[in-house]
């Protein structure tokens, strides 16, 4: 009896430094596909996050905030935020403070957020502030795309950059300190209406189109629920019966969720990105018979300096002349073959044998599917 070998983990980065290059690889004789959970595969239609977006000023920086000079919306919006507390500024003053930066601030409003409830925001400088470090954010109102308030920031930030400014304009920044988090800096103020309490059918929406992933799914539902519970839509979605009472709906999912099936094997496909150099396999890939020979040509140019000088007696001068050497190599120039079938795991035993480089590999590749030997969908990013 043959026992096939495991794959090796073969990670090959360039000596130059300049190109990386890895090859992640999976085994050719892959074990059983394990079960997988629905919730693990499928998302319920309808709940999702929410984006909010908002504008506000972070007060009490170092001598790092806006240089009102060159962001007038700062101070401008300064002036309104006095002029709503009872503080009537001139209309002819203009503020010349650095210790107050505007900022956008953003975040997403997770499914079923209830009145009350606090979220997480992130607060960034929309001017020329240099760092947020020890600003506090003033109450600022968070809109969503439909233009309604769903929740309000304030806050103290906390920065995880640090940045320092010499007088000759100098500065040095380690991250980005004009960039920071508010732990629960936002109280929602209204709640977004759910898509289970609408009653009906719910969806499941694969991660990733599979329709042999959806027919799995249906199979494992209709098992537990009965037949006809839930029908295939298309290559993504699945829709189940469910109860119409809201509380038996949560039940319900719980149970859908947890339901665990086979999910299908991924297709064939290389992935490589071009500007880093990096390829990536899939297991499924297959190389019909085909030999390459591939190699390199080298080109080498010496450049000398001769010096010629004349006897004492003949009166001429001491001249130096460039002397050039061209010389050329081709080494590396290997064949070798591919049987039928070629299973990833001979694939990278072949490559790597050749010593192939990752401009080498991307070039065999694209040859190999122009030739129609490569079984496999060539993607580049």
């Amino acid at each position: 009896m043959r026992v096939p070998r495991k794959s090796p983990h073969i990670h090959v980065r360039g000596f130059n430094g300049k190109i990386l290059f890895a090859l992640a690889l999976l085994a050719a004789f892959l074990p059983a596909a394990h079960a997988e959970r629905i919730k693990d595969l499928a998302q319920v239609g309808g709940v999702r996050g929410n984006a909010l977006v908002g504008y506000g000023l972070v007060v009490g920086l170092d001598n790092s905030g806006d240089r009102t000079s060159q962001a007038p919306f700062t101070v401008q919006s300064l002036k309104n935020m006095l002029g709503e507390l009872g503080v009537n500024v001139p209309p002819n003053v203009n503020p010349q403070l650095k210790n107050v930066a505007a900022v956008a601030i953003h975040a997403e409003l997770p499914p079923f957020a209830k009145p009350g409830q606090t979220i997480d925001i992130t607060v960034s400088s929309i001017g020329n502030a240099v760092s947020l470090r020890g600003g506090s954010l003033l109450m600022a109102p968070m809109k969503g795309a439909d233009g309604q308030v769903y929740a309000i920031a304030q806050g103290n930030l906390v920065v995880g950059g640090f940045g320092a400014q010499g007088k000759d304009g100098s500065r040095v920044s380690v991250n980005v300190p004009s960039v920071g988090r508010i732990p629960n800096g936002a109280t929602v103020e209204r709640a977004v209406p759910s898509a289970l309490d609408s009653g009906g059918d719910i969806t499941l929406n694969l991660h990733q189109n599979d329709f042999t992933t959806v027919s799995r799914m249906v199979d494992a539902l209709n098992g537990a629920f009965g037949s006809g519970a839930a029908r295939a839509v298309d290559g993504v979605t699945v829709s189940v019966a469910a109860p119409s009472d809201p509380g038996a709906r949560i039940g319900f999912l719980a149970r859908v969720e947890n339901l665990e099936l086979t999910p299908g094997t991924a297709p064939a496909k290389v992935i490589v990105n071009a500007r880093t150099g990096t390829v990536v396999i899939g297991a499924q890939v297959r190389v019909m018979p085909a030999a390459v020979a591939h190699g390199a040509l080298t080109v080498t140019i010496s450049e000398a300096v001769d010096v010629s000088q004349p006897n004492a007696f003949g009166g001429g001068q001491t001249v130096a002349t460039p002397s050039s050497t061209i010389s050329t190599s081709q080494e590396g120039i290997r064949m070798f073959k591919f049987e039928g079938g070629t299973t990833l795991d001979e694939i990278v035993r072949a490559v790597n044998e050749v010593g192939a480089a990752p401009g080498d590999l991307i070039a065999i590749l694209e040859a190999l599917r122009q030739a129609g030997a490569l079984r496999a969908e060539l993607e580049v990013i």
